[in-house]
């Protein structure tokens, strides 16, 4: 569904990613990880649109979409929660909900019951400024929020990132749920192992801007995670 091949991009004289080349099969549930700072957030910015690269290709659902702009690439069916939520804090729950619909026209924004299925706190939090949920409220704000084009490939940067256990079990449920039982596709970048194991089928292990390995789930060892993932 998602293939990228031979990305490369720079920040100024700083070469932040090189040759990357990665396929996020229909249908799977992928988890990207690595060090902190290796270029994880900036390959994901790169596949939205947020920074341009120096060369490769981006192609989903079979059309080159390295060129267009970020709504664009929403409105095709790329759904993204960005690390750090970024979810509007003196606007309420509905309008932040509303925000992720700018993309379609407004006479067909409606938010899907789907929605309130998968976050039923939502439906009762719709009048409440953003700022006052909790963080783990606030991320699953931030996930109903890109859910709400239904799109078809579902981006999230760090969704445990400061959230408590037990929001952290409900985020992993719902991203088997929607993953398995109703087929979107699915990119994970995220630090906790335990938590990419127990809800994704496939690793990529990104070091210093490069993939250095990349694999079904059962084939992340103790020798991989120590050599590209220990501190």
């Amino acid at each position: 569904m998602l293939t990228l091949a031979d990305i490369n991009q720079s920040y100024g004289q700083s070469h932040t990613l090189w040759d990357i080349s990665l396929e996020i099969p229909k249908g799977g549930c992928v988890s990207l990880i690595g060090r902190n700072g290796v270029g994880k957030t900036t390959l994901l910015n790169c596949i939205m649109g947020l920074l341009r690269l120096d060369s490769g290709t981006i192609v989903f659902d079979g059309k080159d979409i390295s060129g267009m702009p970020p709504e664009s690439r929403a409105a095709m069916g790329i759904g993204y929660v960005p690390q750090g939520r970024m979810i509007f804090p003196l606007l309420t729950v509905h309008e932040n909900l509303q925000t992720g619909m700018a993309a379609i026209p407004r006479r067909e924004r409606r938010i899907p019951e789907m929605i309130f299925e998968l976050f039923p706190v939502l439906r009762d939090m719709l009048d409440r400024r953003g700022g006052d949920l909790s963080g783990g409220q606030q991320q699953q704000l931030a996930i109903a929020r890109a859910l709400v084009l239904t799109p078809r490939l579902l981006i999230l940067d760090e969704p445990t990132e400061g959230i408590q256990p037990n929001i952290v079990q409900q985020i992993g449920d719902i991203i088997s749920k929607l993953n398995r039982e109703l087929g979107l596709t699915v990119l994970v970048v995220e630090q906790k192992l335990p938590f990419v194991k127990r809800v994704t089928n496939r690793f990529s292990i990104m070091t210093k801007g490069s993939i250095v390995a990349d694999d079904e789930m059962p084939a992340l060892s103790d020798a991989l995670i120590a050599e590209h993932l220990s501190v």
